[in-house]
């Protein structure tokens, strides 16, 4: 909901009327976690979700509503989260290559200057591992291609 990135001066932007309804429809929501506008002192982090919850949550924080989502779906509740994701993560995770993904937690990358360890960026990096579908011992040079 809220972003601070908009040169416009908008900072809350509501999930497209026709895209809500048929997430809706699709999967029978009955509790929306953060709805606009919002009744004084509602703090759905704090209470407890419907069945089927669609959470458009607030960009800052996220990792709040991904806990708390987590802990409702293993309640056998249905959690419906929609977050801006970069192309390449969906590409990744939908390829039928993937074979793990491992979280690095917060790496704190070395410096090209002197090699030394910086304070890590505050964020997790995750590792993608793609195996292919044939070894490429199997495979001939002629038969590799590369999709870009």
């Amino acid at each position: 909901m809220p972003y601070e990135g908009n040169k416009d001066g908008k900072h809350y932007w509501l999930t497209p009327p026709d895209l809500l309804e048929k997430i809706t429809k699709e999967f029978s929501i009955d509790f929306d976690a953060c709805p606009y506008p919002r009744e004084e002192g509602f703090d759905s982090l704090n209470i407890e979700w419907g069945n089927s919850t669609y959470v458009n949550p607030p960009f800052k924080g996220p990792t709040s509503w991904v806990r708390k989502s987590i802990s409702e779906s293993e309640k056998g509740k249905r959690v419906v989260f929609v977050f801006p994701v970069d192309k390449w993560i969906l590409m990744l995770l939908t390829h039928p290559n993937l074979k793990e993904v491992r979280n690095l937690k917060d790496v704190k990358w070395c410096a090209t200057e002197d090699g030394k360890p910086g304070k890590g960026i505050g964020r997790h990096i995750a590792q993608f591992i793609l195996e292919p579908s044939t070894p490429l011992g199997n495979q001939s040079r002629t038969n590799i291609s590369r999709k870009v």
